[in-house]
This record gives C-alpha cells, sequence and structure tokens, in this order.
C-alpha cells in the first residue's frame, strides 16, 4: 500500500511538473518570445499540451510568441527524436549478408 502511495505521489508531481511550462500559458509573450531551449521542451511536452487544449482552449501544442527558426529548429528536433529516440547511426546485422 506504501509503494503504491509512493508511486502515486511521484507520477501526480512529474505532471504537475510537465505541464507547468505547457505552449499558451502566458508565460511567453511579443516582448518575451521562446527560444530554442523553450522548443525543444514544448516538442517533448506536445502530446500532454494537446490533451490539456481539450480541457483549456487557451494552451496550444505549438508557442505562437517564438523567436522563429531556432523556436521551430527545437519543436521539430523534439518531435522527430521522440523523446531522445532519435538514432543517426543503424546497427547492421550480423546475420545478414
Amino acid at each position: 500500500m506504501k509503494k503504491k502511495l509512493i508511486i502515486t505521489i511521484i507520477l501526480i508531481s512529474t505532471a504537475t511538473i510537465l505541464v507547468s511550462c505547457i505552449p499558451g500559458d502566458g508565460t511567453n509573450s511579443p516582448s518575451n518570445q521562446a527560444g530554442f531551449f523553450s522548443g525543444i521542451w514544448h516538442g517533448w511536452i506536445a502530446p500532454i499540451s494537446l490533451i490539456g487544449e481539450f480541457f483549456n482552449n487557451k494552451l496550444r501544442v505549438y508557442e505562437v510568441n517564438n523567436t522563429g527558426f531556432w523556436y521551430d529548429l527545437g519543436f521539430y528536433a523534439a518531435i522527430i527524436s521522440g523523446f531522445g529516440g532519435l538514432s543517426l547511426v543503424r546497427k547492421k546485422d550480423s546475420d545478414k549478408k
């Protein structure tokens, strides 16, 4: 029972941290635009942002107040990598020759 409580607390804490910097939450403005690292973060939490958008129409998957190319580069790099799963080098199958 204690183990389930600890896991539940960890999951709730993790979810709270993940949604604390969601795009469209008002932290970014035309004078304080989201940059490269915000783009990476927003790309990683895009699935969570999409779910949050169902419950709050002001939330977005993509931050509209951004620096342009650098934000886009970070956002798409995170989307493509799939939480660090980007593999630019493939292992050769030793069985097939």
